[in-house]
């Protein structure tokens, strides 16, 4: 998988591309990461990327020339099977959630444009952008900081960066869920105890454990979760259970 990241400051990626998995993984050739700077498609020897807005209002919006050559650039790197996507990184942008990343993680070809200022020019979203996301209800001073997040959650899904597997398959968002609580040494640590059951050995009983540990954190955390959420009948039980809990402690509250 290729990723071309168009963006006005290449120099933010550099020690985010060497840490960790994301260093690791494109030492071992496992993806390609490319940088295409903004300016370099500027048309003046100021190497401008940005301007006024029409109508007036403060800031500064990144020009369409520049940012259209740029990435025009990236995709005509595309490769030659697979399918390529273009996506700007916009506050108003749709939501960026594990299904998308999972989407993305089948693509062949993805090209992140970092936005910056007060956003870019409308005809750039109409004319060579697939789609819009967002991290969530907030504004950044640019696109860069959504972009490692964007491939951190893609790359990591890619055979081969992570060491287990099955990290991949049973961590948060997966089947809809956010993760169940974890433990390591010591056993005990400020007065507080790891869990019996998790000392049982018995692994069906934790398994069933976990298993109801991520509903409980997904009724009381992230209830939307739940609507599209892979549930069986043992499931739906356990959550009938936890609402009417919950119904009657708010109930004695009101008392």
């Amino acid at each position: 998988m290729i990723f071309d990241l168009v963006t006005l400051f290449p120099d933010l990626f550099d020690s985010f591309l060497k840490g960790s998995l994301i260093g690791k993984a494109l030492a071992e050739n496992i993806f390609e990461i490319r940088l295409v700077n903004i300016r370099d498609f500027s048309t003046d020897r100021h190497r401008t990327a940005d301007d006024r807005p029409y109508g007036g209002g403060p800031g500064m919006v990144l020009m369409a020339e520049p940012l259209a050559g740029a990435i025009d650039f990236a995709r005509e790197k595309d490769p030659e099977q697979g399918e390529s996507r273009t996506v700007l990184l916009s506050p108003a942008g749709y939501p960026f959630d594990q299904a998308k990343a999972m989407e993305y993680a089948g693509l062949e070809h993805l090209v992140l444009v970092c936005g910056r200022y007060e956003g870019v020019d409308e005809r750039i979203c109409r004319t060579v952008i697939d789609e819009e996301i967002s991290l969530g209800d907030f504004v950044l001073s640019g696109g860069e900081v959504p972009a490692m997040a964007v491939i951190e959650a893609v790359t990591r899904l890619l055979p081969g960066v992570l060491g287990a597997a099955d990290s991949v398959t049973e961590e948060t968002f997966n089947e809809g869920l956010l993760e169940y609580p974890q433990y390591t040494r010591p056993a005990s640590f400020r007065g507080l105890t790891v869990p019996e059951v998790l000392l049982s050995g018995n692994h069906a009983v934790i398994d069933t454990w976990r298993r109801r540990m991520r509903l409980r954190r997904t009724f009381e955390r992230r209830p939307g979760l739940l609507a599209e959420a892979e549930l069986t009948d043992s499931d739906r039980e356990f959550l009938a259970t936890l609402d009417s809990e919950s119904k009657s402690n708010a109930g004695n509250k009101e008392e």
